[in-house]
């Protein structure tokens, strides 16, 4: 396996560290690729690159150094949906020789746990994987799922999702496609504040646009308070910066991942199961 091809993600070990340490020792796992990506100047087009399986590669990439540094104890795995320093992480400095080092002792730990495989096929796994791997199972499944359902099909879940979530009189707009707008409804803050929200539905496998967000906002401008992009795929880097856009109305995206997410927290559509995952750095003062 050249050098190229051996676990891209091992780069990211030492910058993920220094990204939360920054961020005051935890932060969500967005917040700590974007961290990343901003002290170390990488570019869009680096950023926007996806997997066959449509998953943000750069992402996917950080999660797995995240991974190995949970496995060597500097990060904590206890806390689900933020990602927290261990007092030994906040005191250690990983160069890329130290950071391969490591790699290579728990790909050594994962090989011997899967005896069927041999290393050039767990970092390829990883490579391509999301390293919650029951996770992204059950989450392919649903996006396949989403993904397969007609246009109307997909609008239709949309508003039963937003829904469950909250919103009240949402209603799809039809085939008519209203200047981009797929629906609309209104969120209640409290009983004195209410505002309506325009929402837009992309059955995507692939990336929404920096041009597609910024025609949705003119769509609603004027209309409504609020807008939302849900989408089966992801967004670009320049589509979520023009989201967030100062001087602009703001718009919600909803991503893949969030989308399953959402369905997951009101059970619309899963079936919650109690699964057990193996810790393998339990096991590891076994393995000799």
């Amino acid at each position: 396996m050249s050098k190229s091809k051996q676990a891209e993600f091992v780069k990211w070990f030492g910058p993920l560290l220094e990204a939360l340490r920054e961020l005051g020792y935890s932060g969500k796992p967005k917040e700590v690729s974007d961290k990343i990506a901003k002290n170390l100047k990488l570019d869009n087009a680096f950023l926007d690159q996806t997997l066959k399986s449509g998953t943000n590669r750069f992402h996917n990439q950080v999660a797995w150094a995240r991974q190995y540094l949970t496995w060597e104890g500097l990060l904590d795995s206890s806390t689900r949906g933020t990602w927290k320093l261990t007092d030994k992480g906040k005191n250690t400095f990983l160069d890329y020789k130290q950071a391969h080092q490591l790699f290579l002792k728990w790909v050594e730990i994962n090989q011997k746990a899967r005896k069927n495989k041999s290393q050039k096929e767990v970092i390829t796994e990883q490579e391509q994987e999301d390293p919650e791997a029951i996770e992204i199972k059950a989450e392919t499944n649903l996006l396949e799922v989403l993904q397969n359902l007609s246009p109307s099909g997909f609008e239709n879940v949309c508003k039963e999702l937003l829904r469950e979530h909250g919103f009240e009189n949402v209603e799809v707009t039809g085939k008519s496609h209203d200047g981009g707008i797929d629906g609309y409804g209104t969120l209640e803050i409290n009983p004195f504040v209410s505002f309506k929200v325009l929402f837009q539905c992309k059955r995507y496998k692939g990336s929404v646009s920096r041009s597609q967000v910024g025609d949705f906002r003119n769509a609603m401008i004027g209309r409504a308070e609020k807008g939302i992009i849900l989408t089966t795929g992801t967004f670009t880097n320049e589509a979520e910066k023009e989201a967030s856009r100062d001087g602009a109305p703001q718009i919600e995206l909803v991503d893949g991942k969030k989308l399953v997410r959402m369905f997951e927290k009101v059970e619309l559509g899963v079936t919650p199961k109690t699964i057990f995952e193996v810790d393998l750095s339990y096991f590891e003062k076994f393995s000799d």
